[in-house]
């Protein structure tokens, strides 16, 4: 078990798991496996006759699968949810989980270029058969797209001038590893808030590498489709655009402007949400600090 927790310790576990107020026989999806302590939760509350469908795209998960009957880990992006359930012969579900943070393990291994501690090549890639790496978007991304990925996904206001700068040093080498990009940022880290400002531009290059705000787009809209009506959705994500999405998601059934509403003002959504925002207890965040920053949101199906 301790390798498991060790892979990536799962955030507010007892919390998500309890949103889905899983039934002894039901149908279960946690749509992003890790180390697979939140399904090893769901597990533990299903009966003989439950069943849990996980996915993960990273090969490195597949070492923590479970040996359980009931169980079946799907090597696949969850944006291929309802394809992938339906494969299975699995029309509808009684809740699904996600946890879209980046996990502990792939964090602390240097090479897949994640984390800001580690000297490493530019990677980035959650699933290591994608073609588009960091380095693709550092080295070939034209000046407006990084100054987009900087701006949207790393709210970052310096992300023109880190564009234009990134675009002028590569001109005479590539930039190949975190060290190196470092170096060319260096005038915008500031030692006070370095890890802060690094923290960000990783963000950014991360969710574009690896598709992040589309791939989530994708997965709810098929949520209310695969849930059985009382089925229970339970999300945790780890940065205000993400959070941005859920939320207008579960409220509107979109994620731009107004659902429709009929001649009494009232309009129709798939989903309605359970209780009100949960965040980790400052005793979580004590043993786990990347606990910081994430935002529990629960939905039933109506």
């Amino acid at each position: 078990m301790t390798m498991i927790m060790e892979y990536h310790n799962p955030v507010l576990l007892k919390e998500t798991v309890d949103g889905l107020a899983v039934k002894p026989g039901g149908t279960y999806v946690d749509v992003t496996f890790g180390g697979g302590g939140h399904s090893r939760e769901i597990l533990s509350r299903l009966g003989e006759g439950g069943r849990l469908f996980a996915f993960d795209q990273d090969q490195d998960a597949l070492k923590n699968a479970i040996d359980d009957s009931r169980f079946v880990l799907i090597n696949e992006n969850f944006r291929y949810l309802k394809r992938f359930l339906r494969f299975y012969g699995v029309k509808e579900v009684d809740g699904v989980l996600a946890d879209f943070g980046v996990s502990s393990h792939q964090f602390d291994v240097a090479e897949r270029g994640f984390s800001t501690r580690f000297e490493a090549n530019l990677d980035m890639r959650m699933n290591q058969q994608n073609e588009l790496s960091a380095f693709h978007v550092v080295n070939e991304y034209e000046e407006e797209q990084l100054r987009q990925v900087f701006l949207q996904y790393g709210e970052l206001r310096a992300a023109p001038a880190m564009a234009r700068m990134i675009v002028a040093h590569r001109e005479q080498e590539p930039i190949v590893t975190s060290e190196q990009l470092k170096a060319v940022l260096k005038k915008f880290l500031p030692p006070r808030y370095e890890n802060k400002v690094l923290a960000q531009i990783y963000q950014a290059i991360r969710i574009e590498v690896n598709q992040e705000i589309q791939v989530l787009k994708e997965f709810l809209e098929q949520t209310p489709e695969v849930l059985k009506v009382g089925g229970r959705l339970s999300v945790i994500s780890y940065h205000s655009l993400e959070d941005r999405l859920v939320k207008r998601f579960i409220r509107n059934g979109m994620f731009e402007g107004e659902p429709e509403r009929d001649v009494f003002g009232n309009f129709e959504v798939p989903l309605k949400k359970v209780n009100g925002l949960i965040v980790p207890s400052k005793e979580e965040i004590e043993v786990n600090s990347r606990a910081r920053s994430a935002k529990l949101r629960i939905a039933e199906k109506i």
